[in-house]
């Protein structure tokens, strides 16, 4: 398989993700989706890292699935009224 097909499947997701947070009839919604952008931005992230042949990409994205999970509980918990 085609590394430009994977990229191209990626880039699709990313384009529905960006239509459903910019569409979203809800906050919880637009929160799904972003969450969703930043999964799909991480497989990209770990694509880049087998095609270029640089580890340091995986380590990175691990990072930012690591933040992006911390960020999508703080979301989801100021959603439901936990915060503030």
């Amino acid at each position: 398989m085609s590394y430009l097909l994977l990229v191209a499947i990626t880039g699709a997701g990313m384009l529905l993700c960006l239509l459903r947070m910019l569409k979203g009839p809800s906050s919880a919604d637009r929160a799904v989706a972003v969450d969703t952008a930043a999964t799909v931005t991480t497989a990209l992230l770990v694509l880049l890292g087998f095609v270029f042949n640089r580890y340091v990409y995986l380590d990175v994205a691990l990072v930012y699935a690591l933040l992006t999970f911390i960020g999508a509980v703080a979301i989801a918990r100021y959603l439901e009224g936990g915060l503030g």
